[in-house]
Parts: C-alpha cells; sequence; structure tokens
C-alpha cells in the first residue's frame, strides 16, 4: 500500500513540476521593469547592434559595475532572436530551470530521487525565484550557475574526478564573471564546510583544489581581458570621477571587498545584520517558515554528531548568509543564489518526517502561510483592481484554484497533501502576479510606455533626446530611434532640430518660460514601480503620488 501512495506522489510531483515550469515562463513578455533590468537589457542591446562584446557602455559612457557574462548571453540571444522583452528574459528562465535540475541531482546523489524532486519544485515555487524570472538581472544566472558548480565539485571528489572538476571550474568561472570573486563563497562553503566539519584532511587538501583555483584563473581569462582592454589601458578616462581607474583592480577588489568594507567607489551607509533574517520570510515564501523549522531540526538532530550528517547545503547557504549579513550592501534578490540548498534542506526535512505531532503541525503552519498569502492577494487586488484580467488570464487562475480542490479531494490523509496544495496557491499568487498585477504595474513605467509610443507616433523618424540621466533606461532599450542625452555640459552633441524631447514636466515648463520653440505631444504618468507604496497600491490615492513626463516636439 505504501508503495502504491509512493508511486503515486511522484507521478504528482512531476506533474507539478512541469506545472511549476510553465508557470516561471509566464513573466516572459512582461515589459522589462527599470532601472536595473532595462539598465543591464540596454547594455546587451548595444552589445548585440554594434558587435562589441568588449566594452560594458551606458548613455553613450564607459560602465564598470558588473562583470561581463550575463550581458553576453543575452546579447547572444537578442543576435539570435532579436531585440525585444522575450529573447532578454529567457536566458535567465533557462538558467533557473537548470537550477532547478542541478538541484534535483544533487539531492538525489545526497538523499533520495524524492527529495530531488520535491527539492526542485519546491525551488520553482520559491517566491523571488518566480520574480527573477519575471525581473531577470543577474541572479537567475548565478544560481543555476553555483549549484551546477557545487555539483560537479561534489562529484569530483569521487574516483572519476577530472572532467567534473573541470566542468565545476567553468560553471565557477561563470560566475565570477556574472558577480565577482563573491560568488566563490556558497561554492566553497558547500564543498570546504563539508569536508572540514567531517575532518577529511586529506580531501582538504588535496592537490585538486589547486588545479581548480589555476582553472578558474584560466576560465576568468576573458573577462580580465575586456577589463583590460577597456579600463586599464586608458588610464586617461574618468570613471568614478577620477582618472586612472583600473578594471581587474575593481574586479577583484573594488567591487567585492570595498563593498563589503564600504570603502570602494560605489558606497552604501548602512547594513541590517538581520536583514536576509528577515528577507528569508517573505523571499523563500511559501517555504520560508519550513526553511527554518528544518534548518532547527538539522542542527537539534546533528550538533552533538556532525560526523553522521551531510553539511554541504548548510555550511554553503549560512556561510553565504553570514558574509552578505555582515555586508553594507543588502538587497533582497542576492538571497536568491543560495535558494537550491534552502529547498534541498527542506525537502530531505519534509521527507523525513516521522512524528505525526510534527506532521500535523507542519500541515497547520503551511495551510496558515498559504491563506496569508491569499488573503494579500485578495486585499491587492481589491486596492490595485487591475483592468487587464483576459479571459485566458482568469481561465488559467480559475485552472490554479480548481487544481487546489482536487489535490484536497484526491489525497486523503496523505502527508504531502499540504504541500500540494500550497503549491497551488503558489501558482495561483504568481500566475496573478505575471498575468494582472506585473502587467499593469508597467503602465507606469513612464520610460517604456513613451519608448511604444514614440515607436508608433515617430513616421518621421525623428531622432529622440532625454533628459533623465541615469534613470530612464527603459526608453534606450525600447526606443528604436537615434537617443541622444540632455546632460549639462554636452548641448552641443545634441542632433539638429526638429527633434523630439522626452523629459519630466517641470523640465518642459522651465524650457517654455524660457521661450524654446515646442509641441507638447503625449504626457505620461510616472512612478517608480520598484518602490510601491500604499498610496499607489489603493486605486482611489494613486493620482495623489504620480508624477508626470512628456514627449515634446522642439521646433
Amino acid at each position: 500500500m505504501q508503495k502504491i501512495l509512493a508511486d503515486q506522489t511522484t507521478k504528482w510531483l512531476y506533474l507539478f513540476i512541469g506545472f511549476a515550469v510553465l508557470l516561471n515562463f509566464t513573466g516572459l513578455f512582461v515589459t522589462v521593469i527599470g532601472p536595473d533590468g532595462a539598465l543591464y537589457a540596454t547594455i546587451a542591446k548595444g552589445m548585440a547592434q554594434h558587435n562589441n562584446f568588449n566594452d560594458l557602455l551606458v548613455e553613450g559612457k564607459d560602465w564598470l559595475d558588473k562583470p561581463h557574462f550575463p550581458f553576453w548571453i543575452t546579447a547572444v540571444f537578442f543576435k539570435i532572436f532579436g531585440i525585444n522583452t522575450w529573447a532578454y528574459k529567457l536566458p535567465g528562465v533557462l538558467f533557473v530551470l537548470m537550477a532547478a535540475v542541478y538541484t534535483y541531482k544533487f539531492a538525489r546523489e545526497l538523499y533520495t530521487e524524492r527529495v530531488g524532486l520535491w527539492a526542485a519544485l519546491l525551488l520553482l515555487t520559491a517566491q523571488h525565484i518566480l520574480i527573477c524570472t519575471m525581473d531577470v538581472r543577474a541572479e537567475p544566472f548565478l544560481t543555476g550557475l553555483i549549484i551546477a558548480s557545487v555539483y560537479h565539485f561534489y562529484k569530483s571528489l569521487g574516483k572519476k574526478w577530472f572532467w567534473h572538476l573541470v566542468i565545476a571550474s567553468v560553471f565557477a568561472a561563470c560566475a565570477v564573471m556574472t558577480k565577482g570573486i563573491f560568488a566563490l563563497i556558497p561554492i566553497g562553503g558547500a564543498i570546504g564546510g563539508h569536508l572540514l566539519i567531517k575532518k577529511n584532511w586529506k580531501m582538504v587538501f588535496n592537490f585538486r583544489w589547486l588545479l581548480a583555483a589555476v582553472l578558474i584563473f584560466i576560465f576568468i581569462l576573458p573577462e580580465l581581458y575586456t577589463l583590460y582592454n577597456q579600463f586599464d589601458l586608458h588610464p586617461d578616462k574618468v570613471i568614478f570621477g577620477r582618472q586612472g581607474v583600473s578594471g581587474i583592480r575593481f574586479f577583484f577588489w573594488d567591487s567585492q571587498f570595498g563593498r563589503f568594507f564600504n570603502n570602494g567607489p560605489i558606497k552604501k551607509s548602512s547594513g541590517d545584520p538581520t536583514f536576509f533574517l528577515h528577507t528569508i520570510l517573505w523571499a523563500f515564501l511559501p517555504w520560508s517558515l519550513l526553511f527554518y523549522t528544518a534548518v532547527f531540526q538539522f542542527f537539534r538532530q546533528h550538533f552533538r554528531k556532525p560526523v553522521q550528517a551531510e553539511w554541504y547545503c548548510i555550511s554553503g547557504s549560512l556561510l553565504t548568509l553570514l558574509i552578505f549579513s555582515l555586508s553594507k550592501f543588502q538587497l533582497p534578490f542576492y538571497i536568491t543564489i543560495v535558494f537550491p540548498f534552502f529547498t534541498i534542506i527542506c525537502a530531505q526535512y519534509l521527507c523525513n518526517l516521522k512524528l505525526e505531532s510534527s506532521v500535523i503541525a507542519i500541515r497547520i503552519m503551511q495551510l496558515i502561510v498559504g491563506g496569508i498569502m491569499m488573503f494579500l492577494i485578495i486585499a491587492l487586488h481589491y486596492f490595485f483592481q487591475p483592468d487587464n484580467i483576459t479571459v485566458f488570464s482568469a481561465f488559467l487562475l480559475a485552472g490554479a484554484v480548481a487544481l487546489f480542490f482536487v489535490v484536497t479531494f484526491y489525497f486523503d490523509n496523505d502527508r504531502y497533501k499540504v504541500f500540494f496544495q500550497v503549491c497551488t496557491i503558489a501558482f495561483f499568487v504568481n500566475l496573478y502576479f505575471n498575468l494582472a498585477y506585473y502587467p499593469r504595474l508597467v503602465k507606469y513605467q513612464a520610460d517604456s510606455e513613451a519608448a511604444f509610443w514614440i515607436n508608433t507616433h515617430n513616421k518621421q523618424d525623428l531622432p529622440v533626446v532625454r533628459s533623465r540621466i541615469g534613470y530612464a533606461f527603459a526608453l534606450d532599450f525600447y526606443l528604436n530611434a537615434p537617443l541622444y542625452f540632455l546632460t549639462d555640459g554636452e548641448q552641443s552633441f545634441l542632433p539638429p532640430k526638429p527633434y523630439l524631447l522626452y523629459a519630466d514636466t517641470e523640465l518642459i515648463d522651465q524650457y517654455i518660460k524660457q521661450g524654446v520653440k515646442m509641441k507638447r505631444l503625449k504626457t505620461f504618468e510616472s512612478y517608480r514601480i520598484t518602490k510601491v507604496n500604499g498610496k499607489f497600491l489603493n486605486h482611489t490615492a494613486r493620482q495623489g503620488v504620480l508624477s508626470a513626463t512628456e514627449v515634446v516636439l522642439i521646433n
């Protein structure tokens, strides 16, 4: 009987993983959100258009912040599929799916196939993973690369180790070329932490780790070459307000340790040591409380006899959390890169639950979490009132509700019933986000809306000048016409009149007072949609917090 139930559960796991994979594609066509996502899309667009895979350029100027790897991948997708929204997001989605595959493979190696399947499902339904496949930045790439590298380093501990070590080093190098050398922390933490806690000194001091370091250095040479060519060869360039800036030094030190110690060219005023502890509560929904419970039970069970446990996931994730918590730079999407570890910790815990009292407690906890998520979505819909829900969207949302009831009545007292129920809630919540909330939200991103309007109405193909320096990257990405930038002291670089000007209404009014001849063409409602607040979300108070931007014709 237990074998029949196990087989049924496995079939449902495969079905739900399939649904979760499709769910991660539902944000593919939502307008790219700025500033960060649109900024990265714009950089990759420039690479693809000009066949310049060496230089990182923003608003026509040299840009030194992130390494090249995500831009290279995205630019290749642009070359293949054209420059559009889904071609920008598709690589990120595929790297998340790669993360799910390697999470399954790693958990299956450490535990069982059942644990691997649950780990993959939990990963694909974690809230910030789903946000990352809609609002693609560097984190989807890192998530896939890090867990892939850990898996192959783990396999390199065996007898047939060489090619696994090479593959692991390739993935690790790509992670470094995505975010810098701090990307090695979860990789080294996972492998090194496990070996140290298990006191496997023979493997700790094995020569293969020196070989891995050499391989990683070799594989990051393309990044060092491009940085050297763009910056170190040109000390006359002004970067961060000064000359003589080394791209290689920035890559190895300032972008990593400079941010950690807050003494680099890019600074942040403060950091909260508890930031990621409370960030996990919402970012890892609906599995965050399960994660805290699983970690507590892990230490409770294995603290006295650590050599009997697997420490890859605990040491890889907790060391990363510790380093990030000590840093001044704390952004919620940073935590996503260790979600594969989180899900394996949760999956092995739920698959090994034995006490009926624990099963009941977890069931109640997860139903409460799912209920809170549904309540928040209903409240959001009531106040936000998106008016763009199509018949197709309504059909998918109704399907998620129907799936909840199917699970409820199909499973009797199966211990996994509640997790499938909560998965259906995650399906509903994120279908709502990707098909209703986000598509309506981006209508208030005036930069992309202006680009769409100009592309349709600029019949004369007039050049466009924008004044919103350092912010309006969505205009850069979506605009088809030649684009110029209204920068103080660089008016001589503007195109000859007539041209279109995109600017805040305040600047337009100022120009009119100065006697500049222009014709107002279109006004757009504008809001910083990555920083929504209660007034904006409330449709009755929204107008009071909106600003305005305009497209005008300069004669």
